[in-house]
């Protein structure tokens, strides 16, 4: 009797070590002060928001960068044993591959505008970008209102704009056309009218970049140029002279980056912390302050002037799986218009 007690009482205590072992474990992964972060976003706005999260938490944050597609291809490739915890990337890029990404709604999400409310479970908008007009201010002395503004035959052979069948942001411009001129219909004579009406305008000249654009119009070789709004952000945060932009009155449409938190991720919790403070008054204010170029998707925090243009601009949102269904066909027409224009 006296034996078996003994063996009872010694496998009891085996497994108490067990369970402490097995808490202590629970307890240190719960505990984990560590993030690792892949993304394809800018240094400048890692740099405005990563150190303040570190310093609020207790977290380092470990930063693996790479273009979009060595991104995805990583978080792909590494789906059934992640080495990454959360990724900051494009709303298109979220949705297409929504599989390789754990559901969650940050806890902010109550607080975003309708437009901006993570409606796909795994995509938490932080920021987005917009096609814009550039102008010389010595050249265009009364400035841009919109698209339309670009028809004035006095800017004929003056205006920037790139090949939009190769050049993401030239693209982004002709589907923002298309959409304002043709109520949203890509497909609508009255954009692809406005289109060719521009194309004459450029008079043979197209720009190959949009480093380019931005270059030719400060230097005066274009009075007007079209691109990307954080590029322009940053000039006029930089106070470069003779420089201008405007989102245009028909409207400038966003697309939009976000946190999305990989499924499987080894630092569940401190992921999903990142997508809160990210959206939160205080991790957008940071964005909006911080990095010369972002535009924070919330609109209850204080913009410096820079960007103050932002709370009146017409900005609307595009389905970005739609926006890709339709790029290829969107493209294939450009590029037939435009070599029978410039030839």
């Amino acid at each position: 009797m006296k034996k078996t007690l003994m063996v009872i009482m010694l496998a009891l205590l085996s497994m108490s070590v067990v369970f402490a072992q097995g808490a202590a474990e629970s307890t240190e992964k719960n505990e984990s002060k560590n993030l690792v972060l892949i993304t394809a976003t800018s240094s400048d706005n890692l740099n405005a928001v990563v150190p303040a999260f570190e310093e609020k938490y207790g977290i380092k944050v470990e930063i693996i960068t790479g273009s979009t597609g060595e991104v995805m291809a990583r978080i792909k490739a590494e789906k059934d044993n992640p080495s990454c915890d959360v990724t900051w990337v494009g709303e298109y890029q979220a949705l297409t591959d929504k599989d390789l990404f754990e559901t969650y709604i940050a806890s902010t999400d109550s607080e975003y505008p309708e437009k901006y409310k993570n409606k796909s479970g795994v995509f938490t908008a932080i920021n987005g970008t917009c096609p814009v007009i550039v102008w010389n201010t010595e050249l265009v002395p009364n400035g841009i209102k919109g698209y339309k503004d670009l028809l004035d035959p006095a800017l004929k052979g003056k205006i920037a704009f790139g090949d939009a069948g190769t050049s993401s942001s030239a693209y982004n411009h002709l589907e923002n056309m298309l959409i304002d001129f043709g109520n949203g219909d890509v497909e609508a004579k009255e954009g692809w009218d406005y289109v060719e009406a521009l194309l004459k305008q450029l008079d043979g000249r197209v720009v190959n970049s949009s480093s380019a654009t931005y270059k030719g119009v400060v230097s005066g070789e274009y009075a007007v140029g079209l691109a990307w709004d954080a590029p322009a952000l940053q000039l006029i945060a930089s106070n470069t002279p003779n420089v201008d932009f405007c989102y245009m009155e028909e409207g400038a449409a966003s697309k939009l980056s976000g946190i999305c938190v990989i499924k499987g991720a080894k630092n569940l919790d401190n992921a999903k912390l990142f997508a809160d403070f990210l959206s939160s008054k205080e991790g957008q204010a940071l964005l909006a302050e911080n990095s010369s170029g972002a535009c924070p998707v919330r609109t209850d925090v204080n913009l410096p002037s820079s960007k103050e243009i932002m709370k009146t601009a017409n900005i609307f949102t595009v389905d970005s799986v739609w926006s890709a269904e339709v790029k290829k066909s969107v493209q294939t027409r450009f590029t037939d218009l435009l070599t029978t224009i410039v030839k």
